[in-house]
């Protein structure tokens, strides 16, 4: 009961708002498919790379919070990063980036 009572005030809060959600799935769904890779993960050499692979998936998340087409943006960064200056790379993050380009 006394763990009931503690959590009370936190159980009106969410009876009271109807857009808070009751568990965290949305958040465990979106990273799903890393946890389900750990195992490969591990092997990936050294810091580095692990770094690299980190920076990797958090372009791609935030492609998809963004609504792009993930493909369509990874596609015309591989193709344009080599010509690209150092001072127009902010061009190609996924908020900047205009499918038409």
């Amino acid at each position: 009961m006394s763990y009931a009572i503690t959590l009370l005030g936190k159980l009106r809060k969410y009876l009271s708002d109807g857009h808070l959600a009751i568990d965290n799935n949305l958040s465990e769904r979106a990273v799903k498919s890393i946890i389900l890779g750990r195992k490969n993960f591990l092997f990936f050499g050294n810091d580095r790379v692990g770094d690299n692979a980190a920076i990797i998936y958090t372009l791609i998340e935030t492609v998809k919070l963004n609504n792009i087409n993930t493909q369509a943006w990874l596609t015309h960064v591989i193709e344009t990063i080599g010509d690209c200056k150092q001072t127009r790379l902010d061009h190609l993050l996924p908020w900047n980036w205009k499918p038409e380009q």
